[in-house]
């Protein structure tokens, strides 16, 4: 009895088993099947995307300007392919075949698609660029040469730049800079001016030796001012000889000469650089600037000048056909014209009227003119030096003739 119901009992574990097993087989199966199903499904719904978009199919080309199809393939668009056809091109019947197909399937009125309209223009661009010969000709020419399309056609992807500031606050940032240039390029020319005259104050030079009006005037203002401080502190301290009868000591320190007169040179030049600053021009262009310096107040007289020029260069050519003498204005101006702005604003009235006496506009003049200029820089002994060998040599002259 026992050994039946082991029997029994095992049989009934083997059925269950067996059960078991082929659910779980079936289950497997079943998976599989769906897994299978959802694959193809997938790639239906894929193939079915392509078809809605065709533009992966349509190849690339560099035309970044559209001259043809954009950045699509002509012949792919209308579904030929430029690289299989070999020695056998698509012909003018085979192109139109195509188009009436795809333009049929894409045309806006039958496709509701979103795309639809897009599309339909591309196919329409790449019939007219493949049916027209010499432009289907110059679109093949191109496809691999990049370099000729740039040089004919361009490119507006290459180089492609957008303003990023306003062209007004551009102009108003240049002109203040020009303004600013100007205004600095002014007072360089006025320091420049200022720190030869402080040299030529400080180390006391004469007409003679190269000094100017400016700097002797300068030195004269400056030592009197170092005088009166000197008196301003001596009766402050006292009187200087008390001082030492008190203090029964005397300065053992002697200077020599020409220590004593660097030692006031030193001693003048704070003064002399702060008379320098209360010259405010300096003739001949060089002065301080001021509101007449500005570009655009200069920009405006640009006009009146040039056509000032212009009148009177026109008069005195007329006057000259006429064979009229020099009046007192052309001669002004022809010296003025031969000396130099520079020299000419830098002399006095008196000069300037030796100048147009001396009818420095012939070129003769203007090198006597100039020599005796060297001559005024030398010192009173150096200049009747050379006064006397002139006279030596005009005797001389004389003697020979």
């Amino acid at each position: 009895m026992n050994t039946l119901r082991s029997l029994s009992l095992l049989m009934l574990l083997c059925a269950v088993f067996m059960t078991t097993a082929s659910a779980d087989a079936d289950a497997t199966a079943g998976a599989t099947a769906d897994a299978t199903a959802d694959a193809d499904t997938k790639e239906k719904q894929n193939e079915t995307k392509k078809e809605e978009f065709p533009e992966h199919k349509w190849g690339t080309y560099y035309d970044p300007q559209n001259i043809f199809c954009g950045q699509y393939d002509c012949y792919k668009i209308l579904g030929f392919d430029y690289f299989t056809w070999g020695r056998s091109p698509p012909s003018k019947k085979e192109l139109t075949q195509s188009y009436r197909t795809m333009s049929k399937k894409w045309h806006p009125d039958k496709n509701k698609d979103k795309g639809a309209k897009q599309r339909f223009m591309k196919i329409n661009k790449a019939y007219e660029v493949l049916t027209d010969k010499k432009v289907r000709k110059e679109y093949d020419h191109m496809r691999e040469r990049p370099d000729e399309y740039f040089y004919k056609y361009g490119s507006n992807t290459l180089y492609s730049y957008a303003p990023q500031t306003d062209t007004v606050f551009v102009v108003l940032i240049l002109l203040l800079a020009f303004h600013g240039f100007a205004w600095f390029a002014q007072k360089q020319r006025w320091q420049q001016i200022a720190d030869r005259v402080v040299k030529d104050a400080v180390e006391g030079l004469k007409t003679g030796e190269g000094g100017s009006t400016e700097s002797i005037e300068l030195r004269i203002k400056a030592e009197a001012l170092l005088k009166e401080q000197k008196e301003a502190e001596a009766a402050a301290s006292g009187d200087s000889a008390a001082t030492e009868k008190k203090g029964g000591k005397k300065s053992k320190i002697k200077l020599t000469k020409k220590e004593i007169r660097e030692k006031e040179n030193e001693e003048l030049r704070p003064l002399i650089t702060e008379l320098v600053k209360e010259i405010t021009d300096f003739g001949a262009g060089f002065h301080l600037p001021t509101w007449r310096d500005l570009l655009i107040v200069r920009m405006v007289q640009w006009p009146v000048v040039i056509i000032g020029g212009i009148v009177w260069q026109t008069k005195y050519l007329f006057r000259r056909l006429r064979k009229l003498e020099l009046n007192d204005e052309e001669r002004e101006v022809l010296a003025k014209r031969a000396v130099g702005p520079v020299a000419w604003e830098a002399a006095s009235d008196k000069d300037r009227e030796e100048m147009i006496k001396r009818d420095l506009f012939v070129m003769e003049n203007l090198e006597l003119w100039l020599e005796d200029q060297q001559i005024k820089q030398f010192s009173k002994g150096q200049q009747k030096r050379i006064n006397r060998m002139k006279k030596r040599e005009g005797v001389k002259g004389n003697k020979n003739e």
